[in-house]
């Protein structure tokens, strides 16, 4: 472990950013081309296109318990080569896909070789650093990986218009061996062979049961898996919210861009809050927002069309700030009794968080179709089923009286 009291290295963090900012990158740059996409695959539904932003989280959880064991085998470093090889055929598959079901095939394949360099680069942190200092860098490290949402939307957009969708996938592979290349280069292998386990078929199933020994990181573990569902139902519905229920096509990435910001920002803050308040205090409190916030927008709308694009968009940015108090911090109370198994202990954690977040999203997205509202009920739904398992796990223990 590094001393707790060191600071972080700029480019340890620029690089564990760019390793994870590749999942944001092959997710936020295609929105604006979903209806593109769709006419080439002859695909007209919009509740199908929302395949092409779900399913690649299906491959991101599949994978990771795929790559976590092996990491903990094998070392850090060639399992994100691999990863880096996987997404690389992934997209010559999406790229002369033609129908839906091929495109979501290279979609879900995208994900499952994404989910090595998400998965290694917690299991590097973990490596590193421990406790709030290592949520300390989990804010820092994500706060980068914002700025991708932030533009690529834009990006994806201009990309679209001077060369078509085609050219997005080729602008992500070329990123993919950019990053590849500085990786390889400049990152040492964090796992030292005195930690490294052997092998067998009996790794996950040791390290499930090693999993579940802690409270808190199986609780921390659900309650990513429910956040991250509600907010996938924005991600995977915002082009056909803000392009078909808005009208508002042309503006639809600055306004993603502007939603992105909250989080960052919020991200931001919490690498500088977390070593004084705590990742539990912040989290908590961030969480009780977060549901006050989707209840309100959920009883003052009930029933009504959607608000002016203004209020909705106040609304999304109160409810994103929260998650950049919310995300990092969750999983690294999650992360943090299971050091001595980090990489199985991702492995796990990203898969269940993502298999409980796929069937909320995909069951709450068929719901919006003529307004916002079912987001924001989802939303509601999802935080105070995560503030309660918050509050169960940390409630204080009672004293025993004795007496004599």
């Amino acid at each position: 472990m590094e001393k707790l009291n060191q600071k972080p290295n700029f480019e340890f963090v620029a690089m564990m950013a760019a390793l994870m900012s590749i999942v944001a990158l092959a997710i936020d740059a295609i929105l604006p081309a979903i209806s593109n996409i769709g006419e080439a695959i002859k695909s007209t539904d919009s509740r199908d296109h929302q395949l092409l932003v779900t399913m690649i989280f299906m491959g991101l959880g599949v994978g990771q318990l795929f790559f976590g064991p092996i990491s903990d085998s094998f070392g850090r470093k060639p399992v994100v080569y691999m990863g880096f090889t996987i997404f690389l055929i992934a997209s010559v598959i999406c790229l002369y896909a033609p129908n839906l079901e091929i495109m979501v095939l290279g979609r879900i394949l995208q994900g499952i070789g994404l989910s090595a360099p998400r998965t290694i680069s917690i299991s590097i942190i973990r490596d590193t650093y421990e406790g709030d200092y290592m949520a300390k860098i989990m804010s820092f490290v994500t706060a980068f990986f914002i700025l991708v949402p932030v533009v690529a939307p834009a990006v994806g957009k201009l990309i679209l218009d001077a060369a078509g969708w085609q050219a997005i996938f080729y602008v992500q592979m070329f990123f993919v061996l950019v990053v590849g290349a500085w990786f390889w280069g400049r990152q040492k292998e964090t796992l030292h062979p005195e930690y490294k386990i052997p092998f067998t078929g009996h790794v996950f199933i040791d390290g499930v049961k090693e999993f579940v020994k802690y409270k808190e990181t199986v609780a921390f573990t659900l309650t990513s898996g429910l956040v991250t569902g509600a907010f996938l139902v924005y991600l995977s519905s915002a082009q056909h919210i803000f392009e078909d229920q808005y009208a508002l096509k042309e503006v639809f990435p600055y306004i993603f861009a502007g939603l992105a910001v909250s989080i960052g920002l919020s991200t931001f803050l919490n690498g500088t809050l977390v070593m004084r308040f705590g990742m539990r205090r912040l989290s908590l409190m961030a969480t009780i927002l977060f549901c006050a916030v989707a209840l309100t927008y959920s009883i003052l709308f009930l029933n009504s069309p959607n608000p002016s694009i203004y209020v909705l968009v106040g609304f999304l940015s109160i409810q994103f700030f929260c998650l950049g108090f919310m995300w990092g911090n969750f999983r690294s109370i999650a992360m943090e009794p299971i050091g001595h198994i980090a990489g199985i202990g991702a492995a796990i954690n990203g898969f269940v968080s993502t298999l409980l977040s796929i069937p909320i999203a995909t069951f709450i997205g068929e719901f919006v179709k003529d307004t916002v509202w079912p987001l924001f009920a989802g939303l509601a739904i999802c935080g105070l089923c995560a503030l309660a398992i918050f509050l169960l796990v940390n409630r204080p223990k009672r004293r025993r009286v004795v007496t004599t």
